[in-house]
């Protein structure tokens, strides 16, 4: 998943702030019992996350693909008293664990879990105010879901894309089904006037938008 080389990841991790305890934990059983563990988010990504949180403050955070929630609890770093993540996954076979990491993070009172397709989840959302999106779900949905929440989103709020680099296809010759749906969505909102938006080379690329 990684576009840098492991070298430097390695010294890039080992200069920010140390992967929390519990979330060290999660990562470790994420790849002992989950398929596809690599779609964790993990310690320099869950930092950037955590960090761009404490930024912002946000009292609603939207996150799109709980998996088994180690994103969701770096975000909650920064929510502010009383604030909520409002977090969706697809896979209700899940839940034991999540509600499990929750606990062990001490937020589940800062969460809800929304369990079935996301579109029709966020449609349902009576919210116009959240601070901070996060989408890391299925990829060829990507455009769809920031289409469906960018509404929803306050100005100023940031919408987080994750895995727009496609372990570096999007700016190779591939032209896979995939890779092609990734570009698109990349040259989709570089040309939204509506938004600011920087790509930043972190793990498989993170879309940073700002709503104006």
């Amino acid at each position: 998943m990684d576009i840098l080389d492991n070298d430097l990841q390695d010294y890039l991790e080992s200069h920010c702030d140390p992967e929390p305890q519990h979330l060290q934990a999660i990562n470790r059983e994420t790849h002992l019992k989950v398929l596809k563990p690599n779609m964790l988010s993990g310690h320099y990504q869950g930092r950037l996350l955590g960090f761009l949180s404490k930024l912002v403050q946000p009292e609603l955070i939207l996150e799109v693909g709980t998996f088994t929630g180690y994103a969701t609890i770096c975000l909650a770093e920064g929510l502010k008293a009383g604030g909520i993540i409002h977090t969706i996954e697809v896979n209700r076979e899940l839940e034991e664990m999540l509600v499990s990491n929750f606990k062990k993070a001490n937020i589940s009172k800062k969460v809800i879990i929304h369990f079935g397709q996301a579109t029709e989840i966020i449609d349902s959302l009576p919210y116009n105010n959240f601070d901070i999106v996060f989408i890391d779900a299925d990829k060829k949905n990507n455009y769809s879901y920031y289409c469906f929440t960018f509404d929803k989103v306050r100005v100023g709020g940031l919408i987080i894309i994750d895995n727009v680099l496609w372990k570096g296809k999007v700016y190779g010759p591939e032209i896979d089904t995939d890779t092609k749906l990734i570009r698109e969505l990349n040259d989709q909102i570089a040309a939204d006037e509506r938004v600011e938006k920087l790509i930043l080379p972190v793990r498989d690329g993170l879309l940073v938008i700002r709503k104006k």
